[in-house]
């Protein structure tokens, strides 16, 4: 038995184009979407529609799917509350009506070997989707992240792939195939194998893709002027394969909110570092 689990693509479709034909090459009984399919880069829509169109393809929701199908409760937003979620609002707009398939999607899927042992699969943990998992984690925490046990627990949200082990079960996070975030700008999935002989074995792929070509996107659709300030934070973590807005959200979010600095000025500060 052989499983593909690809993750936080972020509508990076170069990216996800590539990985696709990895994959196909690959030829696995199961393909898993770990969450994440949309908003980050400008071509959320087209990433939604191919990874829809791969037969039998599984989705699971991602923390990014809620951000936009969010809008359809929102009552208005303050002027810089909008400015700073402008990306979510973006990619709400772009998915044309189709955000109620974003609700739909389950947040958890799984696969069972001929042994009865089982492959877990969520976009953060069990106890939410916006609950990251990482290498350092410790184990006691990452004990009650993926209760109860099962054979391979697999993750994403955090854009850092890594398989580590606990107790009885492998823990690995795939990593992303649209904004790595681990200084490796090649896109990453996981293969997963099952045998009678081995049972479960866990692997990361990197797939290299045209990386500036994705970056270039951000200028030839109009995105980084529609989008505003935030949009060249996702640019910068496209071209350095760093998570900018987590630094951008710790050190100036609520500085931003305060009015002691104002969006664009936290932003270039960040891009500075």
């Amino acid at each position: 038995m052989k499983v593909a689990v690809l993750s936080d693509i972020h509508g990076n479709l170069t990216a996800l184009t590539a990985v696709t034909q990895h994959i196909s090459q690959w030829q696995p009984d199961i393909v898993i979407v770990n969450g994440d399919i949309v908003n980050g880069l400008p071509h959320s829509l087209a990433c939604w529609q191919q990874v829809q169109a791969q037969p039998a393809w599984q989705v699971v929701r991602g923390n990014h799917e809620e951000y936009v199908a969010e809008w359809d409760n929102l009552a208005d937003v303050d002027p810089l509350t909008f400015r700073v979620n402008q990306i979510s609002w973006h990619t709400y707009r772009q998915m044309n009506g189709q955000v109620a398939k974003l609700w739909a999607l389950p947040l958890q899927t799984a696969v069972s070997a001929p042994d009865g042992s089982t492959l877990t699969v969520t976009h953060a943990s069990v106890r939410g989707i916006r609950d990251g998992i990482f290498a350092h984690t410790p184990d006691d925490e990452v004990a009650r992240q993926i209760a109860p046990e099962t054979a391979v627990f697999v993750t994403a949200h955090t854009h850092q792939p890594f398989i580590r082990r606990l107790n009885g079960t492998q823990v690995v996070n795939v990593g992303a195939v649209g904004l790595p975030g681990d200084g490796d700008r090649r896109a990453s999935y996981g293969r997963f194998t099952w045998t009678r002989h081995n049972g479960w074995q866990a692997h990361i792929v990197r797939v290299p893709y045209n990386w500036q070509q994705a970056a270039q996107t951000f200028f030839t659709t109009g995105y980084l002027d529609d989008v505003g300030p935030m949009a060249r934070l996702s640019l910068a973590e496209l071209q350095h394969a760093r998570d900018f807005k987590a630094r951008w959200a710790r050190t100036y979010q609520q500085a931003v909110r305060d009015g002691r600095i104002s969006l664009e000025a936290s932003v270039q500060a960040v891009l500075d570092e």
